[in-house]
């Protein structure tokens, strides 16, 4: 592990004025490390030995938070989180079947802001903000400025959940719907929660691993007290995003009554070893999380490099079924598009 300085949390207030700071988050967010070499230098790693020079694309450039890297082996090319986060010439080769909208979000725009592909459910961008740029993202190429409802818009997203009384799940996705600022999220939450049909709200969000921090006392302040069944499924790949850190702030978030799930991507380089996801899953259970979805990647143009063959996903599976009792057992499956729900791979 980085033993080096990293950004020191700051404080809320200013000791001179007493007027009240960008929240510890926020700062930590903005500190975070957009510039290839720099991270190479904080690693200890030559690009010069690369074969593959990273480069740093317009569209989806990196970043990445100090918390994240401090997690990753210094000298380490291979370690499983650098891999996830550092952009390679390879994603710049064009492979067929690979598309920039793999699972046809464009396709299933009620309107901007709101996706509805399945029966009962509603999925909102909410922005298209993360704190973390994945290199496999499948919403890498997504248009969120023709996509994203401007906050003047977003009563027209609460008229339109208001008047379908079919829909009793509503999605906070993005972009990561926990990058937002307490004040327009609690408000967002507020208007879903009092919709009477509505009966949960489940967040996607990869910030409580990447930036623990951002569960804060402010947030649980408004959050904890939301009359509705709350579920989070965070997005972990590896056991060693998994942390002191991060194991609090799910507790904090089980604490405030949700449900707490997992899904992961299978990655090759990353977790496609059958230690890799036992671990995975056995340290997700040490933070009371339990394993939901083992994605097949989606084939985003650009993410080719990462894809594990389907024989060898299911070989993986049987080890684990094989390993672990069946409540630590993700559920292999991939995204097709047009079907009603997520399909598993048998």
């Amino acid at each position: 592990m980085i033993t080096g300085n990293l950004p020191e949390n700051q404080s809320l207030k200013n000791k001179n004025t007493g007027k009240t700071k960008q929240p510890v988050w926020q700062t930590l967010l903005a500190e975070a490390i957009r510039d290839p070499a720099e991270l190479l230098q904080a690693l200890q790693l030559d690009p010069a030995v690369l074969q593959q020079r990273p480069f740093n694309p317009h569209h989806f450039p990196l970043r990445v938070p100090w918390g994240f890297v401090k997690k990753m082996q210094p000298g380490d090319w291979d370690d499983p989180l650098l891999q996830q986060v550092l952009p390679l010439a390879a994603e710049q080769r064009h492979h067929s079947g690979f598309l920039h909208d793999p699972v046809q979000d464009l396709h299933a725009v009620h309107s901007k802001g709101l996706l509805q592909k399945y029966q009962g459910r509603a999925l909102l961008i909410t922005t298209g903000a993360c704190a973390i740029h994945c290199r496999y993202c499948f919403r890498q190429h997504f248009p969120y400025s023709d996509n994203q409802a401007s906050q003047n818009e977003w009563q027209n997203i609460i008229n339109t959940l208001n008047a379908d009384n079919t829909i009793n799940e509503v999605i906070l996705s993005g972009g990561d719907p926990l990058a937002l600022a307490d004040r327009r999220l609690e408000q967002l939450c507020k208007h879903i929660t009092a919709i009477p049909h509505i009966r949960t709200l489940r967040l996607h969000t990869r910030l409580p691993l990447v930036l623990p921090e951002r569960i804060d006392t402010h947030f649980l302040r408004w959050f904890t007290p939301l009359a509705i069944q709350k579920v989070v499924v965070i997005h972990a790949n590896h056991a060693n995003e998994l942390c002191n850190k991060t194991h609090t702030a799910l507790q904090h978030l089980q604490q405030a009554g949700c449900m707490l799930l997992n899904q992961s991507v299978l990655l090759k380089g990353v977790n496609d070893s059958a230690t890799a996801l036992i671990t995975l899953s056995q340290k997700l259970a040490t933070s009371q999380v339990l394993p939901y979805y083992l994605h097949l990647l989606d084939r985003v143009q650009g993410a080719a490099h990462f894809e594990v063959d389907e024989q060898h996903a299911l070989q993986l599976m049987q080890a684990l079924r094989d390993q672990l009792p069946g409540y630590l057992v993700p559920r292999l499956v991939r995204e097709i598009s047009g079907k009603r729900s997520k399909t598993p791979v048998n």
